[in-house]
């Protein structure tokens, strides 16, 4: 193999739970080094403990804030090396349920610090890193989701960032092309996590009704995320739709 083939050596954020946690165990098992990202240690150290014979440091970030970010990517390359890829994943739905009118501005702020800032700030040290590091090149894989495509009701804060982030894959790869930087992005669709738990006692539709919604292993998004992660850098996912089959989003609301 040559450096590019062998070199496994990544940067999760938001692994302390949900698909963060499922993609950074897939990626440990299967031989990668993991710096570990999130705004908590101890959620980081149970996620490494899943995997107790893999190569990973856990790093307390705040994604919104430069100096974290920089940080976080100081401590991965100082222990491994060098950064190959990012699952650029850190991210928050907000307060559900709340209508435009009534939505803070702090609650805003929050929403578009994490999902849009953050991913940007873990984007910019990835680049520079890759960019600077020999080999050059990497991988940056940002995880959207359904809301980029088509929103939730009273969903205004995230579907905004999602749709922002979808600009931001765009662009990171096309500056990316000079320098082996592939970029792409996942949009999943219920996957079975904390944050989606909600969705099997019901959510609210776009006719008003409340109902349950089908969701999916997240097992299945970690591994569909390692496909994407473990492709040469000469072939790049820009954009993957992996959803739970039956959920209500290909048709009329």
């Amino acid at each position: 193999m040559n450096a590019e083939e062998s070199s496994k050596i990544a940067v999760v954020t938001g692994a302390g739970s949900g698909i963060g946690r499922a993609v950074a165990v897939e990626l440990l098992r299967a031989g990668w080094s993991l710096a570990l990202a999130g705004r908590r240690t101890e959620p980081l150290e149970e996620t490494a403990a899943l995997v107790p014979e893999g190569a990973s440091i856990a790093v307390a970030t705040d994604v919104a804030r430069p100096e974290h970010v920089d940080r976080l990517f100081d401590a991965a390359v100082e222990r491994f090396g060098r950064v190959d890829l990012l699952f650029n994943n850190a991210g928050t739905f907000g307060p559900g349920g709340v209508a435009v009118e009534d939505l803070s501005y702090d609650a805003w702020r929050h929403v578009v610090d994490t999902n849009l800032n953050g991913a940007f700030l873990c984007a910019q040290a990835a680049y520079r890193r890759m960019k600077e590091q020999v080999p050059q090149g990497g991988r940056i894989i940002n995880n959207g989701s359904i809301s980029a495509h088509t929103p939730r009701p009273q969903s205004v804060a995230y579907t905004a960032t999602k749709h922002a982030l979808t600009g931001l894959t765009k662009s990171l790869s096309l500056d990316g092309r000079p320098y082996s930087i592939a970029v792409g992005q996942i949009d999943i669709g219920n996957a079975a996590t904390d944050m989606t738990a909600r969705m099997e006692t019901g959510a609210l539709q776009a006719n008003g009704v409340v109902t349950p919604e089908p969701v999916m292993d997240v097992a299945d998004v970690a591994r569909t995320v390692r496909h994407m992660a473990e492709l040469p850098l000469g072939a790049n996912v820009q954009f993957a739709t992996v959803l739970a089959t039956a959920m209500p989003y290909v048709g009329r609301g």
